[in-house]
């Protein structure tokens, strides 16, 4: 029989461990796959080679099996990074994203994550980057929405008059 071969297969790899690393479950069951290697007789440096691991990572799966059976395999809770930002601080900044920003001291007409971050930087001195700035505004709940443009020196009658539901 033919060995099947997948094209471009090194790209492929890395993306199978992302796609892997995305899904919790599919995170056990890559744990379950290196401590099940480890069980049948391979050593912890062959099987994190073969999946692509680090050997202590395979290593550290083993001693968690051992120690607390299949539980020790499940992934527990992941705190994150801390806030730079103290929960006063937040909450602030949310009372002050329900206000147009020359509210604020700023010289522009909406808030964007741009904005955002040098409002932040200049009142808190704590330095944002935009797209942790996006992610905030989604943490209070808003959206991005930009105002239709205006065409300059349209007449409003005629624009009326093509608009759809202009009652024609």
């Amino acid at each position: 029989m033919k060995p099947l071969t997948i094209a471009d297969a090194p790209t492929m790899v890395l993306g199978l461990q992302d796609e892997i690393r995305r899904s919790e479950e599919a995170r056990y069951d890559h744990r379950l796959h290196g401590v099940l290697l480890v069980a049948q007789g391979t050593s912890c440096i062959e099987a994190a080679r073969l999946l692509g691991d680090a050997p202590r990572t395979v290593q550290y799966w083993v001693r968690q099996f051992e120690k607390d059976g299949l539980a020790g395999l499940a992934e527990g809770e992941r705190t994150g990074r801390p806030s730079r930002l103290q929960p006063k601080q937040l909450a602030e900044i949310g009372m002050a994203l329900r206000e147009p920003p020359d509210a604020s001291g700023l010289s522009v007409n909406l808030w964007d994550g741009k904005t955002l971050a040098e409002f932040i930087e200049r009142d808190y001195d704590v330095a944002l980057g935009v797209r942790q700035c996006q992610r905030l505004f989604r943490q209070f709940g808003f959206r991005l929405r930009k105002p239709r443009p205006l065409i300059a020196r349209a007449d409003p009658a005629r624009q009326a008059a093509h608009k759809k539901n202009s009652g024609r």
